[in-house]
């Protein structure tokens, strides 16, 4: 198949395009390789995907074909010109502008992005159909629900932030498609993603990179936070098993008692979660093993737009594609240390076997 990837030089895009090139597709990746975090750390990711394709097309294995583009999505005319002369069979929509906390400081950038930008792709994928829509939606969509685990069925009318209002947006704008349209198209809630390649303003890598140096990290909500973690290869298998299943109308789909998860549209909505939230300072003692080395801990009050606790129920997923995240936070954390050790070299501080921990606060 050729399969349209936005946001290609991010961290989750960048290990589905590698995926999705070894397992024989051709794939044409867009980005803006914008400026969030250092836009070097994208070339980077984008280079390794082409020496890993590279390497394998050499040791005999068939692999895709890929072909990049610099695009920003909300830029109308572009991506409709884009649709246009690639005709793409699949539409895999991880583009967007993250972060919670920064939503707070740059609201406008999730409009024109995660609003605008999707808008766009939806308008490519009317005039220029596809077979499938898979698109990124996140864990951020339950918002106050305090009822966990998280099932796609129940409601999220609460966010607690900007960015997690533009992603239930986001399915929402892919249902009315689908709907009027006929556009196959499935949004995946994503838990927590970690793993090499991840985010520079993630906890991983913030947290290795600190501890690492000596330096201090901080624990909000005193560490009380829980986090269902799912590694990056979890995620990738999830989403490639998805792409040949398009969603097709729910038959006892009851519009008076309406199913949140589908429709009579063919639209459905998965949760990608490990299942095993982990609270905030168990997480970081495995990083602490994995690194060999003590966190000096600050604990501080609940940030505005944190959510207290994320799990998830994926049992639509194993319904459908007969798979469920199954790597565990030690196995994860293991991979993306080794990974942090071979592509970091950060300061080396005194071995410290044992975390301190300061109750520092600050007004958030």
């Amino acid at each position: 198949m050729k399969v349209l990837v936005t946001g290609v030089a991010g961290f989750i895009g960048a290990h589905t395009c590698r995926r999705l090139l070894l397992d024989g597709h051709d794939v044409h990746g867009i980005d803006n390789f914008n400026d969030y975090y250092d836009p070097a750390l994208k070339h980077a990711r984008v280079q390794w995907v082409r020496r890993d394709a590279s390497s394998n097309a050499i040791n005999g294995t068939s692999v895709g074909k890929l072909t990049l583009d610099s695009l920003n999505l909300a830029d109308r005319n572009g991506v409709a010109s884009l649709f246009a002369s690639q005709r793409p069979d699949v539409v895999v929509h991880l583009a967007a502008q993250a972060g919670v906390r920064y939503s707070l400081q740059n609201p406008h950038a999730y409009l024109d992005s995660n609003l605008a930008g999707f808008l766009n792709v939806l308008e490519g994928c009317r005039r220029n159909p596809v077979s499938h829509l898979l698109y990124a939606s996140s864990s951020s969509v339950y918002g106050a629900n305090l009822s966990t685990p998280y099932r796609v069925q129940d409601a999220v009318d609460h966010p607690l932030s900007l960015y997690a209002a533009t992603k239930k947006a986001n399915e929402a704008m892919a249902h009315s498609y689908s709907h009027l349209f006929g556009i196959p198209s499935s949004g995946l809630r994503f838990f927590t993603v970690y793993g090499p390649w991840g985010r520079p303003d993630m906890s991983p890598m913030l947290f290795a990179r600190a501890i690492s140096e000596g330096r201090p990290i901080q624990l909000f909500n005193e560490g009380r936070h829980q986090r269902d973690f799912t590694y990056i290869d979890d995620i990738v298998e999830s989403l490639v098993r998805l792409i040949p299943l398009p969603p097709t109308s729910n038959p006892g789909w009851n519009s008076h008692r309406p199913d949140p998860a589908s429709s009579h549209a063919p639209w459905r909505l998965y949760n990608i979660g490990g299942q095993r939230p982990v609270q905030l300072l168990d997480y970081v003692a495995l990083l602490e093993k994995h690194l060999q080395r003590g966190a000096h801990i600050e604990l501080l009050p609940l940030q505005p737009g944190d959510v207290l606790s994320t799990f998830a129920d994926a049992s639509d997923l194993a319904d459908v594609t007969g798979f469920t995240p199954e790597i565990s936070l030690d196995q994860g954390l293991g991979r993306f240390v080794a990974w942090f050790k071979n592509h970091y070299s950060p300061s080396p501080a005194p071995f410290s076997p044992a975390r301190e921990q300061s109750d520092r606060r600050r007004t958030p």
